[in-house]
């Protein structure tokens, strides 16, 4: 493992639970509280490991102050198979995780949704917690504003828009490709499909379709529902799923996987554009790489800020109509910034990382 950095950020506390009842395991990293309690969402995976928690606990502190909330950054994480579990047994797992993050949770940190980790994990998290506000993309019944809805995706969609616009592309004209069709690629797929752009590949755990002749969302959306899984669409080729980087497209969607595209990847890409649905899918050596080739990299914190703006509106009381609004808003006006900033030398992550950095010093 990676020995972690610390610098002017921090982070400034990890904290490892382990509960001898349920034998539950878990990392928590608070990254920065200097603009108010650590957001970040908890996941669940057996291969869960620091440096990860790290690395996206940071990605939150930049995408909060990014974002101008009262956030700083944090992440944590539940070592366990999912696929492995009843549900009983995950209920368990949570339930422990709820109940030893009293003593930081609200005051501390605030949870959220996460790989595996949703809106009926966030009821368990918020019972055994004993605090509402311990975490946000709660069920409605608590006051929540589910991340269900698609916050992240409908923002990664407006950065998108905003992207395309610098390029001087028109979205009726573009073809575009979504790696990992879960909450965040299906609506980022929706919306995007919705501005008139035309989607050729879709990705998931199983493999990536490709249809250059354009893939119907209505029609893959029911398929993946019913069948499990976008490679039984039924028209196109499918190949396996890191397939993703060759397809030839003006625009690709990151959506799931982390470090998706590594430094011998680089060459691969055929698009001119990536948005960053997903949290850290590359290095920030490859993004420098991809610029250098003529390829625009939008950020991940952002592109993919919708949900913790969503979070922020729940925290706050606020409605799901505010939520779309406040989303859009800002979305838009900090992907303006970032690209009106950036230079041959100068890559967005460059660029966002020397704001939001900025930001969360000045606090």
């Amino acid at each position: 493992m990676t020995e972690i950095s610390y610098d002017t950020i921090g982070p400034e506390k990890f904290i490892e639970l382990y509960d001898p009842k349920t034998k539950m395991r878990g990392l928590i990293c608070l990254d920065s509280t200097r603009r108010g309690p650590a957001k970040g969402g908890v996941r669940m995976g057996p291969d869960v490991t620091k440096e990860e928690i790290f690395r996206l606990a940071r990605t939150m502190t930049l995408k909060c102050a990014m974002a101008n909330l009262p956030f700083g950054g944090g992440k944590s994480g539940i070592i366990a198979d999912p696929k492995k579990l009843s549900k009983k047994q995950k209920k368990e797992l949570v339930y422990a995780y709820g109940h030893m993050i009293r003593n930081i949770a609200p005051s501390e940190y605030i949870s959220a949704p996460d790989m595996y980790m949703a809106e009926e994990e966030m009821r368990w998290i918020v019972q055994a917690n004993g605090n509402k506000k311990c975490v946000t993309g709660k069920p409605k019944d608590l006051g929540g504003i589910p991340h269900e809805l698609g916050s992240t995706g409908f923002g990664v969609s407006h950065a998108a828009l905003v992207a395309l616009k610098y390029l001087k592309k028109d979205v009726k004209n573009i073809t575009f490709a979504v790696e990992g069709f879960g909450n965040v690629g299906e609506f980022a797929a929706k919306f995007l499909c919705e501005a008139g752009a035309k989607l050729v590949a879709v990705s998931d755990s199983q493999g990536v379709l490709v249809h250059l002749e354009g893939i119907d969302f209505s029609r893959l959306k029911k398929v993946k529902k019913m069948k499990g899984s976008v490679t039984k669409y039924g028209a196109g080729k499918v190949f396996p799923s890191k397939n993703i980087l060759d397809v030839h497209c003006d625009m690709l969607v990151t959506a799931a996987v982390k470090d998706l595209v590594m430094e011998k990847d680089v060459k691969r890409l055929k698009c001119k554009l990536v948005v960053e649905g997903s949290n850290i899918p590359m290095s920030h050596d490859v993004e420098e790489q991809l610029h250098n080739r003529g390829i625009l990299v939008v950020t991940d914190f952002v592109a993919n800020a919708g949900g913790v703006i969503s979070s922020y509106v729940e925290y706050k009381g606020g409605t799901v109509n505010e939520m779309w609004k406040l989303v859009e808003k800002k979305v838009v006006k900090n992907t303006k910034l970032v690209l009106s900033k950036v230079t041959r030398s100068q890559c967005p992550r460059c660029v966002a990382n020397t704001i939001a950095v900025d930001r969360v010093l000045k606090r």
